[in-house]
């Protein structure tokens, strides 16, 4: 239970539904290849569970997950695994990825390995390294490239060996919500991510600021459904969820409402992207 609680599956939305998104985009511009489709699907997991573990041990080790903490218990810093053993998942995770990646280079080619290598080194320096991007305000671009842009339109390269407009446009309202659901982690650790040193975006900009920042990203993402417009008009049915997530958000104060608020952040990011893959199959 600890290991799967490590894994912090409420956050593993992120990682699927880029790739369903990025399917569907294969499908409208020429066909689903399901074997490269599936293989994607498994590395986005191992390499949401690899950095999940990585942040877990990198933030225990520079004091950012203290006794004070209001969000969920993290395994490394509560002593219920120790760093050792979580670096080695961390490893072990980031193998299954690379696993995957072998099959989708012999798949598409040489670009799949810049795409591993760079995904791999995110998912460290976000938290680990010497200037680990998560410390200075860079998470939020992180999740949205990686997230939005390179999974979605990575997805959709490995099956049609190109990447077709339609998942670029795609690609940003789902790397815009990913990127919501930090926030909210954010929102939420902003105090004792202050007092470690860990300037995030929320840390800089401030409640207000980081609100802002969320309401503009859930804003995004629906704007581009207008614009991409056809069945894609599918995803204003979650609207309505958007805006009571936004609300909730705005008057969270208590640990426990804001990890509420993340869970329904990607609750909304599941229902949102499976409505746009099914606007482009249909």
């Amino acid at each position: 239970m600890k290991w799967i609680a490590a894994a912090r599956p409420k956050t593993l939305p992120a990682a699927v539904v880029p790739v369903a998104a990025g399917t569907a985009c294969a499908h409208a511009a020429g066909g689903i290849a399901w074997a490269p489709a599936l293989a994607a699907l498994g590395g986005a997991l191992a390499l949401q569970i690899g950095t999940n573990f990585a942040n877990d041990v990198f933030d225990a080790e520079r004091g950012a997950d203290g006794p004070d903490r209001i969000g969920p218990v993290r395994a490394v810093a509560a002593g219920l695994i120790s760093a050792r053993a979580m670096k080695l998942a961390m490893i072990a995770a980031f193998a299954v990825a690379a696993l995957f990646g072998i099959y989708l280079v012999h798949v598409a080619g040489w670009p799949i390995v810049a795409i591993g290598i760079a995904s791999v080194a995110a998912g460290i320096a976000y938290t680990g390294g010497p200037w680990p991007l998560g410390y200075h305000g860079l998470g939020d671009v992180f999740v949205f490239a990686f997230f939005g842009l390179v999974a979605v339109c990575g997805t959709a390269y490995v099956q049609l060996a190109y990447v077709p407009a339609l998942a670029v446009w795609v690609a940003l309202p789902i790397g815009a919500l990913a990127t919501a659901i930090l926030v909210v982690n954010n929102l939420r650790d902003r105090a004792t991510d202050a007092r470690a040193g860990k300037r995030t975006l929320a840390v800089r900009l401030g409640r207000r600021g980081a609100l802002a920042e969320y309401v503009a990203l859930v804003a995004l993402a629906y704007a581009v459904a207008v614009v991409l417009g056809g069945w894609c008009l599918l995803a204003l049915a979650s609207l309505p969820l958007a805006i009571v997530r936004v609300r909730a958000l705005a008057t969270a104060v208590t640990g426990a409402e804001y990890n509420a608020c993340l869970a329904g952040t990607a609750q909304l990011l599941l229902v949102y992207g499976a409505l746009v893959a099914t606007g482009l199959v249909v």
